[in-house]
């Protein structure tokens, strides 16, 4: 079969206005960005102030492994199998960073049939949303040396934390920790975050309009005075300069798939730092005009999934009908414990070979992570993303494992080499489950204490026994509740390989306590964010980057991209 690209390449795709007029956006609410992609103009939500809200269905995940689960390739089919039953479907996914596009993951835009195009704009800038992110944030930070440099009249403790330049690169020695200011006569200890795990680029998913964009900007913490008191970006003067270079990026871009169906593209936040979800704006517009959409969380249901409902369900007002959760026979193997993976590397044979016992020992993470769907009351609905090397005892394993855990229904989905005809059972099934009645919750009350908040994730989510406190998260924790930011919701931010705060812990870890090392507040964004063991939030490039295959040839066409 032809890899991702030259799939792409070979597709004929329709001009994006057809797609638009399919879904009901009119010509005059497209801003053109070439044949294949436009934005969008928010006062189409005006139009579509009165219109009835579609179904809406998130698609998250298995604890994720190396090895990939397919979780896009399961978003974008779901949707075609949905259009190939006849319904009216649009999907909402993020933007890639091209951190990861040029370092170990490769593509997001899924793969195979069930792939969005262009892939290559979809993974390579697209629409300069996350450069904008890139500027605002770092004009925020250039305002505050400014400000010290300039007689310091907001008297900013220089020596205190603040706001982290970023860029959307994987660059983790040379720019994670760095020094500034040498000979300036003020040194400051900093360093870089990559642009997926800024605030800015957190309250671009979040916000829900122009205005509210410009009110939660203003709203961003950057410093802290020497007697305690935040510093905003309303105090620097500079977040309506912010807003001014996030104009258009806060308009959601629509693109395609291979079989024509729309796709919103927009926003880009870590699912393991930030929020993980596209952006709300998306959803909005598409709840309104389709009859499903389809979004995706990023990682694991432990976190994406958790996050979606917690942070953005809460703000956005939309409810979700069902919950996918996708698997794959591999990474169930995985979780057993039993095989180890490592970049680079030729794949475990065991991985290969029928072993419906590792599967076995391996769907307690599948199980987990259904409990965790069922925790917010809503109906599962298990997606297995076939592999050729699957065995149909091992399917069965799954299939008995997950529906005596409550899953609703099993299917398998065959989309990333059928498209829409190898996804239509799923979509049956989700059908099914989005009219079956059903009983959403929050996982907590935003009014309980900042740990108790935390313990709660912890403890039903993660599994944990208990969590421990460093003294910098008990000082932050404090700190924030005197503020009076303590009723916002939080936004856990631990590795996304382990129900737990350790990567190398398969399976459902017990008996462990989750450290808590810091707490951090994103006011603008609207949640605080405790950080669980050692969390980066500059990535860094493997021993063989993904950005080594790719080129360009002698037509101008990319190539090796995924």
């Amino acid at each position: 079969m032809p890899n991702d690209l030259e799939i792409g390449h070979a597709a004929q795709l329709k001009p994006i206005q057809e797609v638009a007029a399919a879904l009901g956006v009119h010509d005059d609410e497209l801003e053109l960005y070439g044949k294949y992609k436009a934005k969008v103009d928010l006062g189409i939500l005006s139009r579509l102030a009165d219109a009835p809200r579609g179904k809406y269905i998130d698609v998250t995940a298995v604890t994720p492994t190396p090895l990939g689960e397919g979780k896009t390739v399961t978003t974008i089919g779901l949707s075609l199998g949905l259009a190939h039953l006849g319904k009216k479907v649009c999907t909402c996914i993020r933007q890639p960073s091209l951190g990861p596009v040029f370092g170990i993951k490769g593509g997001a835009a899924g793969g195979g049939r069930s792939q969005v195009v262009p892939m290559e704009d979809f993974n390579l800038h697209l629409t300069g949303d996350s450069h904008a992110a890139t500027l605002a944030n770092n004009l925020a930070c250039a305002f505050i040396d400014n400000e010290i440099y300039h007689g310091n009249p907001l008297d900013i403790d220089p020596y205190a934390p603040a706001l982290r330049r970023v860029l959307d690169v994987n660059d983790r020695w040379a720019l994670g920790e760095i020094i500034t200011g040498v000979g300036s006569g003020i040194v400051r200890r900093t360093g870089f975050d990559i642009t997926a795990a800024s605030e800015v680029m957190a309250i671009l998913g979040l916000t829900t309009g122009l205005r509210d964009l410009r009110e939660r900007l203003g709203r961003m913490i950057v410093a802290w005075r020497r007697d305690g008191r935040p510093v905003t970006c309303d105090d620097l003067r500079v977040a309506g300069a912010m807003t001014v270079l996030l104009r258009d990026a806060v308009k959601p871009t629509l693109m395609q798939t291979l079989e024509h169906t729309p796709c919103f593209v927009h926003a880009g936040p870590f699912a393991n730092i930030a929020p993980g979800n596209s952006s709300i704006l998306a959803d909005d517009i598409a709840t309104r005009l389709a009859e499903y959409t389809v979004t995706e969380s990023g990682f694991g249901a432990d976190i994406g999934m958790e996050k979606f409902i917690n942070i953005k369900c809460r703000q956005s007002g939309l409810r979700p009908d069902c919950v996918v959760l996708v698997a794959t026979v591999r990474a169930l193997k995985m979780h057993s414990g039993r095989f180890k993976v490592v970049a680079g590397r030729p794949l475990d044979e065991g991985l290969r070979r029928e072993d419906p016992e590792a599967v076995a020992e391996g769907c307690a993470n599948l199980v987990k992570q259904i409990e965790n769907v069922r925790l917010h009351g809503l109906p599962c609905v298990v997606a297995v993303n076939h592999f050729a090397t699957d065995a149909e005892s091992e399917y069965a394993v799954i299939r008995e494992r997950a529906e005596a855990a409550g899953a609703r229904r099993v299917c398998r989905s065959t989309a990333w080499a059928e498209g829409g005809r190898g996804a239509a059972e799923l979509a049956e099934a989700v059908v099914e489950a989005c009219d079956a009645p059903n009983e959403f919750r929050f996982l907590y009350d935003l009014d309980a204490p900042v740990k108790a908040k935390i313990e709660t994730i912890a403890k039903t989510m993660y599994g944990a026994a208990g969590v421990t406190y460093e003294k910098a998260a008990e000082r932050a924790i404090a700190r924030f509740e005197a503020l009076g930011f303590g009723n916002l919701p939080i936004c856990m931010a631990k590795t996304h390989l382990s129900l737990s705060h350790e990567p190398s812990w398969k399976g459902v870890p017990r008996d462990y306590s989750l450290p808590v090392r810091d707490v951090r507040a994103s006011v603008g964004a609207g949640f605080l964010y405790p950080l669980c063991g050692d969390m980066k939030t500059m990535p860094g490039l493997p021993t063989d980057p993904a950005g080594r295959r790719v080129d360009i040839d002698d037509a101008g066409n990319v190539v090796g991209l995924f």
